[in-house]
């Protein structure tokens, strides 16, 4: 059985990256800097079926994806909200969303809130060029 990212993934997000261990995706939603980092396993549904070396890398990756949405966020975020959900898709993914005190569902979770806004072109654009510089970083550093 070889890896691919659940078609669900496509209706929301938008393919963005390979890092050494994740399948990296921007969330289509304006509303907020958002990545989506699929391991490149099948199979997987739980982080319990990660080995211990492989969930250390994934919190590396995690760590290094919230620096990240800081970076692809327009204004300052006061917050990083991570979760690996898995309700509505069970492959293994984690969240990683950039979050306002001032954003329109603070403090309430963003997971499963209705009234997403596609990222205008040029936005997505921006977004998806510091993600893929973010990827070119990875393999110069010797890490992918």
């Amino acid at each position: 059985m070889s890896f691919a990212p659940d078609p669900a993934f496509a209706a929301g997000s938008i393919a963005a990256a390979e890092w050494p261990l994740c399948h990296v995706r921007l969330q289509d939603d304006a509303r907020f800097p958002w990545l989506v980092l699929i391991p490149r396993r099948p199979g997987l549904v739980e982080l319990e079926d990660l080995d211990p070396a492989t969930r250390a890398a994934l919190m590396e990756e995690v760590v290094r994806a919230g620096a990240l949405v800081r970076r692809l966020a327009p204004e300052p975020v006061d917050k990083l909200n991570v979760a690996a959900l898995g309700n509505v898709t069970a492959q293994l993914h984690v969240h990683v969303v950039g979050r306002r005190r001032d954003d329109g569902l603070w403090p309430d979770p963003v997971w499963g809130r209705p009234g997403a806004r596609p990222l205008e072109a040029e936005e997505r654009a921006r977004r998806l060029a510091l993600i893929g510089a973010e990827a070119g970083a990875l393999v110069r550093d010797g890490a992918g």
